[in-house]
């Protein structure tokens, strides 16, 4: 079998340095809040590009403290709208909510799978205060255009990173592309984590400084209370598990755009559509998405030659029960993604003689 994911051996490539950085915690006695959480700060703020990084618990509290931070500073208030990519993780779409934002959907484009910036002066109105944008896919969702549109207007421009760990653009790294971005190190991403984590960066001194006081229930010296805050804090382990993998991530990511390369070169089945081929730059291949009408079909005929997959999302967030206030809109490209994606094989450890496995078995589908 061809597994979508198998962490065991990503882990197994580097076991001993886990090991290592592991036992170095458990024998320091210290668990939260210690120098790995600086260290590991340190070396993704300088990896990212940006002056500060504040480590936090997941990807989604990464997401909702980022906006938090803007409210709490008087930037964003109750009310106001954040443009966001319809086809997303609904984790995106939960962080604007859970802050008592207004999410305004823009659609994609069908060949890129990445909101269309084309589309983004068309949704703003007097409410707008800022545009997230989401390198889904571990595509590039960013552009100059979108740059000069959130100059002109006077936006908070905003990364959701939780898929695109060491792509960039025009040589500087997503997550400082914008004002601030949020980061996932959930163990299936390129960079992830033994167990759930995340992060912020930004160059916004007193943006960091709130939100580093709000993930830690509000208070900027111990038992003063600034804020109404909430306990979102990395582990000492998980820190120091991910200074390790941080080393060998461009290594990593060039292995899947290895991979990426031979799946442009061999996949020709006129049934399955890929998604537009950008530079490696753009993209490092958090997953690899296909297009198929009979996608269904597919999915399990993949799964009887030995391919396991997995749909990169079945259903948007705008028909998920929880908006249900929103399930009578309709964003026609976002659906038909929805309806026909598919995720085949993608990560550091996919064989050459895997990749032919599944190329053949995508090629043979009738």
């Amino acid at each position: 079998m061809v597994k979508l994911l198998d962490l065991q051996a990503i882990t197994a490539m580097h076991g001993d340095e886990y090991k290592a950085a592991v036992n170095r915690v458990i024998d320091s006695g210290w668990f939260l809040q210690g120098n790995e959480n600086e260290k590991f700060e340190g070396d993704y703020a300088k990896y990212i590009g940006t002056e500060h990084c504040i480590a936090v618990a997941n990807g989604l509290d990464a997401l909702y403290l980022l906006m938090r931070g803007y409210k709490e500073m008087g930037l964003m208030q109750d009310g106001d709208e954040i443009i966001v990519p319809a086809n997303t993780y609904i984790a995106t779409i939960l962080s604007i909510t859970k802050n008592n934002l207004v999410p305004v959907l823009v659609e994609p484009t069908l060949d890129h799978l990445e909101i269309d910036i084309d589309k983004i002066e068309g949704a703003i109105t007097p409410k707008t205060k800022g545009v997230m944008i989401v390198h889904l896919y571990g595509r590039i969702a960013y552009n100059d255009k979108l740059g000069e549109i959130c100059k002109k207007h006077g936006f908070k421009l905003m990364e959701d990173c939780a898929q695109s760990h060491g792509c960039g653009w025009k040589g500087v790294k997503t997550g400082a592309l914008g004002d601030a971005a949020a980061h996932s190190f959930y163990p299936g991403k390129n960079l992830g984590a033994f167990g759930d984590a995340g992060a912020v960066t930004t160059n916004d001194s007193e943006l960091a400084s709130v939100i580093r006081a709000l993930a830690n229930y509000g208070s900027q010296k111990k038992y003063v209370f600034k804020y109404v805050g909430m306990n979102s804090r990395m582990s000492e382990l998980d820190a120091a598990v991910l200074d390790v993998k941080l080393k060998y991530l461009d290594e990593d990511n060039k292995k899947r755009q290895e991979l990426a390369a031979y799946y442009y070169k061999h996949i020709n089945n006129p049934l399955i559509t890929l998604p537009a081929r950008i530079l490696d730059e753009n993209n490092v291949y958090h997953q690899f998405p296909i297009l198929c009408e009979r996608r269904d079909e597919l999915q399990e005929y993949l799964k009887e030659n030995g391919i396991q997959t997995l749909i990169h999302y079945p259903i948007p967030s705008h028909k998920q029960e929880c908006y249900k206030d929103w399930n009578e809109r309709s964003y026609p490209i976002t659906e038909k993604i929805h309806n026909q994606e598919l995720s085949i094989p993608m990560n550091q450890v996919v064989s050459e003689s895997d990749a032919v496995e599944v190329v053949s078995a995508l090629n043979t589908f009738r």
